[in-house]
């Protein structure tokens, strides 16, 4: 199989939303994020990357089909929450893009497709005046329940294309796992590179 990339702004996001809320609610069902999501909220969330001045979402594209995506804004342009662990440590705000999400359908991955995508963001960020990419990720305990057997997290990859992980930076994230009877804190580490 093989798949185009491109990048998507302003009105073209908006074009995109339903077959970016049905992939994104697919692929965040799985482990490590566990989300129970519905596709009306995730529509309602990627509004903000269609509206948001600087905002980029990178699409993955098989035979007239998105199978993948990762989206990407100022972090002055995220939830208080997100800018909070950066204003802590005394970083300038309006000097950071914040990588949303990536994600990638399982019978597209190993085809670099992800590096792709970090490749589109930081370009985008780069030619915005960014200094510095960054992204969260959920934090799972070793021992978690629902870790399938032989589970490698991400963290050798995103490594390898430059990120460091950034313990100092940490925020929570309020979402509803599988099975939970209501949305739960989830702790979040932020990940970062120098542009």
């Amino acid at each position: 199989m093989s798949a185009t990339v491109r990048t998507c702004v302003g009105d073209e996001v908006r074009a995109l939303l339903p077959a970016l809320a049905e992939l994104r609610v697919r692929i965040f069902a799985d482990y490590p994020y566990l989300y129970e999501g519905d596709e009306a909220s995730e529509r309602e969330y990627l509004k903000v990357y269609a509206e948001s001045e600087g905002a980029i979402v990178v699409v993955a594209e098989d035979d007239g089909a998105i199978v993948g995506a990762s989206t990407g804004l100022p972090l002055a342009h995220e939830p208080e929450t997100l800018r909070a662990p950066f204003v802590a440590a005394g970083l300038d705000v309006g000097s950071i893009f914040y990588g949303g999400e990536s994600v990638l359908s399982p019978s597209h991955r190993g085809q670099r497709i992800y590096g792709r995508f970090l490749a589109a963001r930081e370009g985008h960020a780069r030619d915005h005046g960014f200094s510095t990419l960054t992204f969260c990720a959920v934090q799972r305990p070793a021992d978690h329940p629902a870790r399938p057997p032989g589970y490698v997290p991400l963290d050798a990859v995103w490594q390898h294309f430059g990120y460091v992980p950034r313990p100092d930076l940490r925020a929570t994230m309020r979402w509803r796992d599988h099975g939970e009877p209501e949305e739960t804190e989830k702790p979040m580490t932020f990940w970062t590179k120098a542009l």
